[in-house]
């Protein structure tokens, strides 16, 4: 595996947000109440749009939300919410994608800011070994505390946490022949800068103009 293959998730293999839509899963069967999630998440929503969003803050929410019920509910719940939100979303192309790296004997990994239990069994739908996601506190039992592990999964945490991945395995970066990082997002410009191969996938408007600034390609998997 003397090649390298990162994806975002989010609007990037997903023609969706996974976090978002695990919210109005909780909303829409009952699980939480819906005002009270609505107002919490549309001031976060209404910080990103501004730049002020504090990711712990925010991911701490998220998994508080999680936190209100056994585990063994949680994961009855999640595959419930795979079957019907997920599964449905998954496209060709981005399956094409994954396995075309696959195929060639690269080292493939997702990477994304929102957390490892909504995002690991996608990863394992889309056939993807290893994930970088942010890490929520279990008890012994399992269950989730509400608190999230170590440092967020996004920005500039993305480097850091991938970097760290690597280091674990044995594999630095600079040890790949070559590095493919695809995502949608400017927030993923700091990891986008480090590989050697970025790929802007379903740009947003300011990756979409910073790509073309830098002469990055971009790739449509699917019209948002």
């Amino acid at each position: 595996m003397n090649k390298l293959a990162l994806f975002d998730l989010d609007h990037t293999l997903l023609p969706l947000d996974s976090d978002y839509e695990w919210g109005q899963f909780l909303v829409r069967t009952g699980a939480v109440d819906a005002d009270a999630f609505k107002r919490a998440n549309d001031e976060f929503f209404a910080q990103y749009q501004a730049g002020t969003l504090d990711p712990v803050e925010y991911l701490e929410f998220a998994l508080g939300t999680l936190a209100r019920f056994p585990r063994a509910q949680l994961d009855e719940m999640h595959r419930q919410f795979m079957r019907e939100v997920i599964e449905p979303a998954i496209t060709p192309q981005a399956r094409a994608l994954i396995q075309k790296h696959l195929d060639a004997g690269d080292l493939v990994a997702i990477v994304t800011a929102t957390n490892a239990f909504v995002t690991a069994p996608i990863a394992a739908a889309l056939g993807v070994e290893h994930l970088i996601a942010a890490v929520p506190e279990e008890d012994e039992h399992g269950n989730l505390t509400g608190k999230l592990v170590g440092v967020p999964t996004s920005g500039a945490g993305k480097v850091t946490h991938t970097h760290a991945w690597l280091e674990k395995i044995g594999k630095p970066l600079s040890a790949f022949e070559s590095s493919h990082f695809y995502s949608d997002s400017h927030n993923d410009i700091p990891l986008l800068s480090v590989v050697t191969h970025p790929v802007a996938t379903n740009p947003n408007v300011a990756l979409a103009t910073h790509a073309t600034t830098l002469g990055w390609p971009s790739l449509y998997l699917f019209n948002d």
